[in-house]
């Protein structure tokens, strides 16, 4: 009888420790992000989600998303906090000696959005003596600092803010993600916003892991597999309208 309570006790351990190591993935993400990420009718969705979902079903691992402000994704993947952080995170090599990176996604750029009775407001340059708004520990903070060191940007958690800081007549212009602008200016600032300007800095976006992750060639082999098979293409497609460049 013994012997038989042991072997139940060892058994009971090893269940235990199976469940604790198949836990789900933990996924960051920033859910004010459009349209790569969001919130509608209490469900997250946009373009990194539904790339992760068929990455995460292509390599086969459940997973569960975990919104957080942008700013603490990083430090959320250097404590272990978090397995993938996937929300619009451009490479940079300041982050690359934070974390690793995948195979590069989605080329972006960043762009100027104004209010749409705004006519004298057309380039970068033109930003210089104005109030701009943008979202903090982005590289748009980097590149106003590096183009216009003498602006103060004013920083929020969420580029949202920005949008309302704009509306309201606190700034006078917005530079951000260019997708996220164009989607803005199309859908919620439609009338009220427009984008001026080309695109600045083109840049590409990763998905992050811890440094030294397994997941992370898992990932990029699965990645490629959805842009050669055509799923990613298909995406893109519904969420930015148009083919990938």
């Amino acid at each position: 009888m013994k012997r038989i309570f042991t072997l139940l006790t060892l058994c009971a351990c090893l269940l235990i420790s199976g469940s604790a190591l198949a836990g789900k993935t933990i996924v960051a993400c920033d859910t004010n992000f459009m349209p790569f990420e969001f919130k509608k009718d209490g469900e997250y969705v946009g373009f990194d989600i539904d790339l992760w979902d068929a990455i995460a079903e292509e390599i086969g691992i459940d997973y569960k998303l975990q919104p957080m402000d942008f700013n603490g994704i990083i430090p959320a993947l250097q404590t272990n906090n978090v397995d993938v952080g996937i929300a619009g995170i451009t490479i940079k090599s300041e982050r690359e000696k934070a974390v690793d990176f995948s195979y590069p996604y989605y080329q972006s750029g960043l762009r100027i959005l104004v209010r749409s009775d705004e006519d004298n407001i057309k380039s970068i340059e033109d930003l210089a003596g104005k109030n701009v708004a943008t979202k903090l520990a982005t590289s748009s903070v980097d590149y106003l600092n590096k183009r216009l060191p003498n602006l103060e940007p004013k920083l929020f958690p969420n580029i949202d803010g920005a949008f309302m800081e704009l509306r309201s007549g606190g700034v006078d212009a917005v530079l951000f993600d260019a997708p996220v602008v164009q989607h803005y200016a199309n859908t919620a600032g439609k009338g009220v916003a427009k984008t001026v300007g080309p695109v600045y800095q083109g840049q590409y976006y990763g998905i992050a892991f811890p440094t030294g992750s397994d997941l992370r060639e898992k990932v990029d082999v699965a990645l490629l597999k959805i842009m050669e098979d055509g799923t990613y293409a298909k995406l893109y497609k519904k969420w930015f309208g148009e083919e990938p460049m």
